[in-house]
């Protein structure tokens, strides 16, 4: 439940507004907005999305913490999801494997629930495209298979259009992600996870400055996404291939600090050391690089994969020989 007041003193507004938990009592956000009574109907339009923005990362939180405090044996469809997404944001092969497996169970309570699908979309891309857990070929198809069944449950589910746009990408359409992320868009133009999917597709895509943008405009909109993780992977990816090394070093040093286990960024982080001639530094983060996803790391250095052009791939490897990897 959202709830707010408005106080006014001379030509100040002050607006609050609270998000509580209808079910606990618990306040799980609160604001205060603080504005001149210019021109009042702008200040009610800015304070309007400001209050949308911020209460949906404050929802989905809550939402996944309220479902972790149920046992398992009351799950329904809805918790089964949140308890999946709860387990994407911790970034790990190990978490990847049981948010497939909450997914699937919200599947099979609600074959008609979009939330299943779009959830196990998400895993079984990540267990190709990150973990290695699958292979690209069985993974890819499976993902975009089960991304389509979650439009076609919902076709009003923005996240649902966004996360086929991401699939697309993973196979290299980047004009069919695109075409989809605006669809998403267009129902939600504040839908933090489609501004991620856009600049992931324009990084791989060859525009890495306008991906970087989009990027940020995610991280802004929900810095607690599930999926901060690769949005944090794709940012330091695209700063590699503006060639931007020092941002792109820093950049993958903080998504290590927040996610350990996810393996991406060890690979930029060494890369780009490599390529500013850091070299010791460079072998041991491509040591822990290869140690953390041996058979994705060797999958991804001997194949260029799909979303990856082969000039963009060649580039890497550069920095990944410079620092000290042998074919």
């Amino acid at each position: 439940m959202l709830e707010g007041s408005l106080r006014k003193s001379g030509n100040r507004n002050r607006v609050t507004a609270q998000l509580v938990e209808a079910e606990t009592g618990n306040h799980v956000w609160a604001e205060r907005y603080d504005r001149a009574v210019a021109d009042i109907f702008a200040v009610q339009d800015e304070i309007t999305q400001a209050v949308t923005i911020a209460i949906a990362p404050a929802i989905a939180d809550a939402e996944q913490q309220r479902a972790m405090r149920k046992p398992p044996d009351s799950l329904d469809a809805w918790a089964d999801y949140q308890r999946g997404l709860w387990h994407m944001s911790r970034a790990s092969v190990e978490d990847n494997a049981l948010a497939e497996k909450f997914f699937q169970h919200a599947i099979d309570l609600d074959p008609n629930f979009a939330g299943g699908y779009k959830g196990l979309a998400l895993a079984v891309n990540d267990s190709a495209s990150v973990y290695g857990t699958r292979s690209p070929h069985e993974g890819f198809p499976a993902a975009e298979a089960l991304a389509r069944r979650a439009v076609a449950c919902d076709p009003a589910d923005a996240e649902a259009r966004a996360r086929l746009g991401m699939t697309l990408c993973m196979r290299a359409d980047y004009e069919g992600a695109l075409a989809d992320v605006d669809r998403a868009l267009a129902l939600s133009p504040n839908l933090a996870y489609a501004h991620g999917i856009r600049g992931s597709t324009l990084v791989f895509s060859g525009r890495p400055e306008a991906g970087i943008a989009a990027l940020e405009i995610a991280i802004r909109l929900d810095p607690r996404d599930p999926n901060q993780a690769a949005r944090v992977n794709h940012m330091a990816c695209g700063l590699y291939l503006c060639r931007q090394y020092e941002a792109a070093i820093e950049v993958a040093k903080r998504g290590i600090r927040a996610y350990p286990r996810h393996p991406m960024c060890y690979r930029w982080l060494a890369a780009a050391l490599g390529q500013i001639g850091r070299l010791d530094e460079a072998r041991e983060v491509l040591e822990q690089a290869i140690a953390i996803a041996p058979a994705a790391f060797d999958g991804f250095v001997r194949n260029p994969v799909s979303w990856i052009r082969p000039e963009v791939h060649a580039h890497i490897i550069e920095g990944l020989r410079k620092a000290g990897w042998e074919s």
